[in-house]
């Protein structure tokens, strides 16, 4: 299997199941209420910020595999309207799977030799190390989600 496809293979996984770690975003997510998703322990982020902030660098990259400028930054990977209620938490659920799906899609059209391009400037390393690093930063954050969700319904 080509790298592009193993990339998007791997994102998938991470999102929609499959993977070898048995965890993935959408089972995960699939029966946390907006109550819950909103609910911030101590300090912690909230399980909707979470969310929020993993996929935001997916809808980066997703921009610039669409032929669109890069544009955005860490600070406002955190910044997001709230959902208030369950049909907004379910909405906002929707749009990051429909958009994990397009990513996904577009990592699979990629050629082996763009992998190995800068993603849009040097500085940014290139499309693999990119594209990598989105796969690991959602398993990270989806460790944290679930260690919430546990803590959420155990009343801590």
């Amino acid at each position: 299997m080509k790298t592009p496809k193993q990339l998007a293979k791997h994102l998938r996984e991470v999102y929609f199941g499959g993977n070898w770690t048995a965890v993935n975003i959408k089972d995960t997510l699939a029966d946390v209420t907006f109550k819950e998703a909103t609910t911030q322990i101590d300090s912690t982020n909230t399980i909707e910020t979470l969310v929020y902030h993993l996929h935001y660098y997916v809808t980066l990259d997703l921009r610039v595999l669409e032929g669109g400028p890069l544009v955005g930054s860490d600070k406002e990977s955190f910044i997001h309207d709230s959902v208030t209620s369950q049909k907004e938490w379910e909405d906002f659920l929707e749009v990051r799977y429909i958009e994990a799906k397009k990513f996904v899609k577009s990592i699979e059209s990629l050629s082996e030799e763009t992998l190995w391009k800068d993603f849009v400037a040097e500085k940014h390393g290139n499309y693999y190390r990119n594209l990598a690093g989105i796969i690991e930063h959602t398993h990270y954050h989806l460790g944290q989600i679930v260690l919430l969700k546990k803590l959420i319904r155990n009343g801590n």
